[in-house]
């Protein structure tokens, strides 16, 4: 992990930027206290292995859900056509 002072940063921020960029874990300090991490904008390997593991995690307790789900409507039955309680 790198830490660098902000104040130096400036001078270096091209080059931190790659760094990050290259998976390098980049800490911008102020007063040696951590303040900024720089990191990639685009999702790591590992983000995208966690996502897919929590959907694999949500499918596993609900199932596969039909094709024609909708969120919004799942519980539509519970109201009548008023909007009340059914």
């Amino acid at each position: 992990m790198t830490h660098i002072a902000i104040s130096e940063a400036k001078a270096h921020l091209t080059d931190l930027v790659r760094r990050a960029e290259g998976g390098e874990d980049v800490v911008l300090t102020r007063h040696g206290k951590e303040v900024i991490r720089l990191v990639p904008v685009r999702a790591s390997g590992k983000l995208r292995e966690q996502r897919a593991a929590a959907i694999r995690a949500a499918q596993a307790l609900v199932g596969d859900l039909p094709p024609d789900f909708d969120a919004a409507r799942s519980q539509d039955f519970l109201y009548d056509d008023n909007g009340l309680p059914a």
